[in-house]
């Protein structure tokens, strides 16, 4: 139950901070998780006893959350709610296919100007429906947020509503890769794109075997007063990992809220932020009262990385991982 809580409201954190991405500059702009949680209302879209694992070199008949689903023979029109969906469709050379999109898919290069109209936590079937996509992709916490299976009407009306998990590691992200890939019969472009993350990834793990200095890190989501920050079991914790620093949330899970003192008494190394919403993030963490106590603030160790490369569960992540790598150990990665 507590993984699960905490699944929830680090969903809850990046979805506000993917939202902030395009509210402009709001320094008052906080999350405020939701004081409970209640289990998803049950409906007739329960999951396939068919195991979502597949032959990769064939078209999947469930989805990546385990139900099924019935693929048409010609995939030319697609809707894409969820940015990093979007993100490995147009990898995959399918941006000219996406006929509608969800509005924190607005900056991803490769879709049409104006496709990006749909709110991922309030989806309107009917919307969708009028447009008759041939599929639909559809980001997992839009299952998280309120009804168990919100195109419901869309799946009786014969399209088929493809649903994707949160993912919380890198391997989960290869895997969605692969499967968006077989979805759309494209299983060569998926293992390249795939190929290309795990090249990076051993570049940097061989250039952190060589570094000595063991860096403790404080990565931040959400900035004060309500500060969040992750642990053990999400896929920025392990791209800290495998730069060869630590995470000093490393024993504990998942996404968490985390007060001063606690940060104070931790005195990391470095500090990164991925919080684009407000003018200078840097500066901010800089002038906090008794920061200057802090390790990383002392020495002027505070960075900031993209908020999409680092939060997204996409290739792009490869990208995240180098700008920490450069942050925490500047005088081994470039």
């Amino acid at each position: 139950m507590r993984r699960n809580i905490g699944i929830f409201l680090g969903l809850l954190v990046m979805v506000l901070a993917l939202a902030a991405c395009g509210a402009g500059d709001n320094p008052t702009a906080t999350p405020s998780p939701p004081a409970q949680t209640t289990p998803a209302p049950a409906d007739t879209h329960t999951p396939s006893p068919e195991s979502p694992a597949q032959d990769t070199r064939e078209r999947p008949g469930v989805d990546r959350e385990g139900f099924a689903i019935t693929l048409p023979g010609e995939i030319n029109t697609i809707i894409s709610i969820g940015p990093s969906n979007t993100e490995v469709l147009v990898a995959l050379g399918f941006g000219d296919k996406i006929i509608s999109a969800d509005r924190h898919s607005d900056n991803v290069e490769g879709i049409a100007e104006g496709v990006a109209v749909l709110d991922l936590l309030s989806l309107d079937a009917e919307f969708v429906l009028e447009l008759n996509p041939d599929i639909v992709l559809v980001t997992g916490m839009t299952r998280v947020f309120g009804d168990d299976h919100p195109l419901r009407l869309v799946t009786e009306a014969g399209i088929a509503v493809i649903y994707m998990p949160t993912s919380m590691s890198i391997a989960e992200i290869m895997e969605d890769i692969r499967f968006i890939a077989a979805v759309m019969d494209a299983h060569g472009a998926g293992e390249d794109i795939i190929a290309d993350m795990q090249t990076e990834i051993d570049a940097i793990r061989e250039i952190a075997a060589t570094i000595s200095e063991t860096r403790t890190v404080y990565f931040e989501i959400s900035p004060a007063p309500t500060m969040w920050t992750l642990g053990a079991n999400t896929f920025i914790h392990e791209m800290i990992e495998l730069v060869g620093a630590v995470n000093i949330f490393a024993d504990e899970d998942g996404w968490l809220g985390v007060a001063d003192e606690v940060l104070l008494e931790a005195s990391p190394d470095v500090i990164i932020t991925s919080v684009n919403h407000i003018d200078d993030p840097v500066a901010e963490i800089m002038s906090r009262p008794g920061w200057d106590a802090i390790t990383a603030v002392r020495n002027g160790d505070v960075f900031q990385v993209d908020t999409n490369y680092t939060n997204r569960q996409s290739h792009n992540i490869i990208i995240g991982l180098r700008e920490i790598a450069v942050a925490i150990y500047p005088n081994y990665f470039q």
